[in-house]
């Protein structure tokens, strides 16, 4: 299975990577699909079929709506975010689904929008569509969004290959073990080894670039993040704070204001806010690797930014490519999906990946980078997913701010020793899936139960 930088971080839209950028992701492969089978224009009738944690909290992630947009033949990357709330409107006040963007079709919420509580065998984050024409089913299929917005049809699942890419890579690897004795074989750092397998897909100034572009994005969040204030949507009420939170920590800097000692920590805390605050939004923003724990890499490449003498465009891709090597194994030995292992799967792995990136353009060796890794996944473990309201608000936001400074520490705690721990990375990505497994289903991006109980208690 080879995995991409570029299949890790995507650009796309809030507040989900798994229940947003996937479902809308397959419901416009679905369009594809019946353009291709030359079945679309006999479209009278679209059916949309929610299942598992999809189902239990869709409408707080936006599942539902995600979808209707795909439907219209919209992709993540490349929607207006800004126009979605308004399409939805008008598709429920005309009863009218625009299918591929044209074709007028009846859609009644009440009676196609199905939420159906039920678990579908592959994976929880599991949909069907379903069209109809003059003389019945045309054509059926379902997805499941595995997370980070990597989607899976019925046919991938059922073969066992999945969304696998069998590309042939030079320095292939599917544990921790193996990259470090490629990395000491080849006398490559692991940015170094990653590049080369990026090599296969695009050339070197098509990975800079496309990096380059990835940085900028999750740029552009931030000062999105930073310029809005309010409350954000979905009932809860939960107010934005980055904003305010900036404008007091540039009074910091002025004269005559004493300083906080931890301001390089507020500062960190800052830019996850500000991610994370505009992925709950619906904002744009990069899946890294999933949406719910969108803020812990850029929030740590953001302080390396500021609080570095020197920063180049290499410190920029080397961190990407070291951040993917660790996201590389959390997706293949164990998962980045909240809603299969709980949110260590999302933010212990963000975690990781940080910690990764941060000590590869800090100097670190290829066994001191896999420390830092193991630090930043190993004090996430157990971590559920139980968000308030099926909303990735709380404790999503905050968490991302505590989860980018716990990055920060665990690379420099592994650049002052020598690469060696007594907890190997792979045994503790080995320990998240185990833990994931056990960890009862309420635990797992349903909102039925943690914090998502007690809040309605309190």
């Amino acid at each position: 299975m080879a995995i991409s930088v570029f299949d890790l971080f995507k650009i796309g839209i809030g507040p989900s990577s798994s229940h947003t950028v996937g479902p809308m992701r397959a419901a416009a492969l679905f369009v594809q699909g019946l353009r291709e089978r030359d079945v679309l224009e006999q479209v009278t009738r679209v059916e949309v079929q929610l299942f598992g944690s999809l189902s239990a909290t869709g409408i707080g992630h936006g599942s539902d709506n995600a979808v209707i947009m795909g439907l219209m033949g919209e992709w993540p990357d490349a929607i207006d975010p800004s126009q979605i709330g308004i399409r939805i409107e008008t598709l429920r006040e005309t009863n009218t689904l625009l299918l591929d963007g044209h074709l007028s079709v009846p859609f009644l919420w009440a009676r196609d929008m199905r939420l159906i509580d039920e678990n579908l065998p592959f994976h929880p984050n599991a949909m069907t569509l379903v069209v109809f024409g003059d003389n019945g089913e045309l054509h059926r299929d379902t997805y499941y969004s595995v997370g980070g917005g990597f989607v899976v049809d019925e046919a991938q699942a059922n073969s066992g290959v999945a969304d696998m890419d069998r590309t042939e890579l030079p320095y292939d690897f599917s544990s921790a073990v193996e990259l470090l004795q490629l990395c000491k074989t080849h006398n490559l750092r692991v940015a170094e080894l990653m590049l080369a397998n990026e090599k296969t897909w695009r050339s070197e100034d098509e990975i800079r670039s496309g990096l380059m572009k990835l940085w900028r994005a999750m740029q552009d969040c931030v000062e999105q993040g930073l310029k809005h204030e309010g409350i954000l949507p979905g009932g809860l009420n939960v107010r934005r704070r980055a904003a305010k939170l900036h404008r007091s920590l540039q009074e910091l800097g002025k004269p005559n204001v004493i300083g906080s000692t931890l301001s390089a920590m507020e500062w960190v805390n800052l830019f996850a806010l500000a991610v994370n605050e505009e992925n709950a939004a619906g904002g744009r923003m990069v899946t890294a690797p999933t949406n719910g724990a969108a803020g812990i890499i850029p929030a740590v490449l953001h302080y390396f930014m500021k609080f570095s003498e020197e920063v180049t465009e290499a410190n920029v891709v080397d961190y990407f490519l070291a951040a993917a090597a660790v996201g590389i194994l959390c997706k293949k030995n164990a998962s980045i999906s909240g809603a299969e292992v709980g949110c260590q799967g999302e933010v212990g792995s963000a975690c990781a990946m940080a910690a990764a990136g941060l000590a590869e353009i800090l100097g670190a060796t290829p066994e001191q980078l896999c420390n830092a890794a193991e630090i930043g996944l190993e004090h996430n473990l157990g971590l559920t997913c139980d968000p308030v309201g099926g909303l990735v608000q709380v404790p999503c936001i905050e968490r991302n701010a505590i989860a980018a400074v716990k990055a920060i520490n665990a690379a420099q705690m592994a650049l002052r020793g020598d690469g060696q721990h007594f907890i190997s990375l792979d045994r503790v990505i080995r320990t998240m899936r185990d833990t994931g497994a056990d960890m009862h289903d309420k635990y797992k991006e349903t909102s039925r139960g943690g914090l998502a109980v007690s809040a309605v208690e309190c």
